[in-house]
């Protein structure tokens, strides 16, 4: 990618430097998701005072990252918003990268009607750090006629093993993120959770490099049978190794079979809505109809599930030459009206309640969905908030990949390599 940052970062520093005086143009760097609603939110939110510019960050999380941390380290001033993975928001803060909210706009970004999973991405030494703008989280998406073929009440919590099972014995599947990225860590993270651990001891987590390592533990030994099981199952998908969010979703209306189950995030629905009749979608209405969704799978029956937490912060750069205006900005683009158009355009959905219970999402969601993903978000699970989680997440991929490697030793051999990386005596 150090081609595509060099081009991107030169084309952005022209953009920045032309035009002369006149009216401040704020550059937005944005991930690609929602981009013609992002646009949009661009023009609505420019003012008198002020134009927003997007400017587009690569696919990948973990590039988006790199790129930004990069401009950042050499105190860019032409960053004046970005769009940020929650996880990456502790390591900007901690590098003091971004500008924190005070006072009365503090309250508007973070008042109560934010869930609390929202919440806590955006806060780091006490402060209100960034404005979340859209949240994210897993729920499993499944075939109902599927899930009754295999006797599965989904009303009621289900088990990791009773969907594998379940699949396993219909000829159907389940899908996954189980490449060698960030979304991995997402799947082991939830599925510890669910059993009651943690990759780092919350209580120590904010100690950097000195955070105690807990993956060795019995909920690392659950989390990593069920990837077993998945793994040696006939329900694992061909590309197993290499899934991601897009590539199972072909295996949910197949030409033939069953169907599966997939645990993936709140554009689902959208998505296949949009598929209505065209190849990788339903074939009509009535197959559309026969999507159905349900709680996070459990790790240990009986155990409350974990559903992962993600979306999107949006952070003011702490360089930039117009931070007034940028975070007025970043107020604007994360507001109640913001959220219910990148949910109801997008899918991407609100962090704040009182766009869950509006009317225009009533009418472009069914109310059981709506309930399922704010109460998923409420109650999920982060990922380790730590300003050294980059580190942490690759440290933990080198040794879960591939999945089909994944026994009983894995949570120990990772709980020495993460903790030799935190410490300096290993490098990734």
């Amino acid at each position: 990618m150090t081609g595509v940052v060099g081009v991107t970062l030169a084309a952005s520093v022209l953009a920045a430097c032309g035009g002369g005086g006149g009216k401040p143009t704020l550059n937005w760097y944005i991930n690609p998701d929602g981009q013609v609603t992002l646009n949009q939110l661009a023009k609505d939110c420019s003012t008198d005072d002020y134009s927003i510019k997007i400017q587009l960050l690569p696919a990948s999380a973990t590039d988006q990252r790199t790129q930004l941390a990069r401009r950042l380290a050499a105190k860019d001033s032409s960053t004046d918003l970005m769009s940020l993975d929650p996880v990456f928001v502790p390591e900007f803060a901690n590098a003091k990268w971004l500008a924190p909210f005070e006072g009365d706009l503090a309250n508007k970004v973070l008042d109560d009607d934010v869930l609390k999973g929202a919440a806590e991405t955006v806060l780091w030494d006490d402060k209100v750090v960034a404005a979340p703008q859209w949240a994210n989280t897993q729920v499993v998406w499944y075939r109902r006629s599927l899930a009754e073929a295999a006797g599965l009440d989904m009303t009621k919590p289900v088990t990791w093993d009773q969907v594998i099972d379940a699949a396993s014995e219909n000829d159907a599947t389940v899908g996954v993120q189980a490449n060698k990225y960030e979304a991995y860590v997402v799947w082991i993270n939830a599925l510890i959770q669910g059993a009651g651990g943690n990759i780092l001891d919350p209580s120590t987590v904010e100690d950097g490099r000195d955070a105690k390592v807990t993956i060795d533990s019995e909920a690392g030994k659950q989390a990593a049978a069920i990837i077993r099981k998945l793994a040696d199952s006939p329900a694992a998908q061909p590309d197993f190794s290499t899934s991601n969010e897009g590539t199972s979703l072909g295996q949910m209306f197949p030409a033939d079979g069953a169907g599966e189950f997939m645990t993936n995030w709140t554009f689902v629905y959208k998505n296949y809505e949009g598929l209505i009749g065209k190849p990788g979608g339903p074939k009509d209405k009535a197959g559309f109809e026969d999507l159905g969704w349900a709680r996070y799978p459990q790790t240990v029956e009986g155990e409350e599930s974990k559903p992962p937490i993600g979306g999107i912060d949006i952070g003011v750069g702490a360089y930039s030459k117009h931070l007034d205006f940028a975070q007025a900005a970043a107020v604007c683009v994360t507001d109640a009206k913001a959220q219910t158009a990148l949910a109801v355009n997008e899918g991407l959905m609100p962090s704040r309640q009182s766009v869950y219970d509006s009317a225009e999402l009533a009418k472009a969601y069914p109310a059981d969905l709506l309930a399922l993903f704010s109460q998923s978000v409420d109650s999920g699970g982060p990922r380790p908030k730590s300003a050294f989680y980059s580190q942490i997440s690759s440290a933990v991929q080198s040794r879960w990949h591939s999945p089909t490697s994944v026994g009983p030793s894995t949570p120990a051999k990772s709980a020495a390599f993460l903790k030799a990386v935190l410490s300096g005596k290993a490098l990734l």
